[in-house]
């Protein structure tokens, strides 16, 4: 890559995706890819945390200031980024605790000059097996949102995963919900474009 493309690449936004679960391959995995790949299409780079990333992290414990390398790379990428989509499986109604314990370590970014996600766009994504389940994590996630002083999308993606929604190569084969999660990674991006501190 040449020194233009080097410019050309640092000037675009950074997204950074954060989700999935512990399964490889599960629907909350390729909905928060798939919303990435829009935003990566709006002109954003890209970076995604996944299941198997996050379950290394160890429990936040607020009382201690010792962070693992993973909890390191996790906030130093989130405090660099200008915009964020999450995704998190419905669990008995609610925003899985991989999901929770990633969200609550960004507390570390209390402190910053950009407290919190400040000024930055979150997308929200919430896949369970059920509209009820679904809605319920989604309207989760965009509150714990709001308490990191982010700014929710006006569109928020939920997938019903008891229905059948992708192929087994992890293509969205559901013409709305393809919309939803491109229409969540897009608006993160366009945000994130105007909204760019320099």
């Amino acid at each position: 890559m040449n020194k233009r493309s080097n410019d050309e690449s640092a000037n675009k936004p950074l997204i950074v995706g954060i989700g999935g679960t512990t399964r490889v391959g599960s629907s909350t995995d390729r909905a928060l890819r798939a919303a990435l790949e829009a935003a990566a299409k709006a002109g954003a780079r890209t970076h995604m945390f996944d299941g198997a990333f996050l379950a290394k992290l160890p429990h936040f414990s607020p009382e201690s200031r010792e962070r693992s390398e993973e909890q390191r790379q996790l906030v130093d990428t989130v405090r660099k980024a200008d915009g964020l989509i999450v995704a998190s499986p419905g669990y008995h109604g609610g925003v899985s605790g991989l999901v929770k314990n990633a969200l609550d370590l960004l507390e570390d970014l209390r402190e910053d000059e950009r407290s919190y996600l400040d000024g930055r766009a979150v997308g929200c994504i919430a896949a369970a097996a059920g509209w009820q389940a679904a809605a319920s994590t989604l309207a989760a996630l965009r509150s714990i949102a709001h308490a990191l002083r982010g700014w929710p999308t006006p569109l928020g993606a939920t997938l019903n995963t008891s229905e059948k929604i992708f192929n087994a190569a992890g293509e969205c084969t559901d013409e709305k919900v393809a919309l939803q999660l491109a229409t969540v990674g897009r608006q993160v991006a366009e945000f994130a474009q105007r909204h760019r501190r320099s």
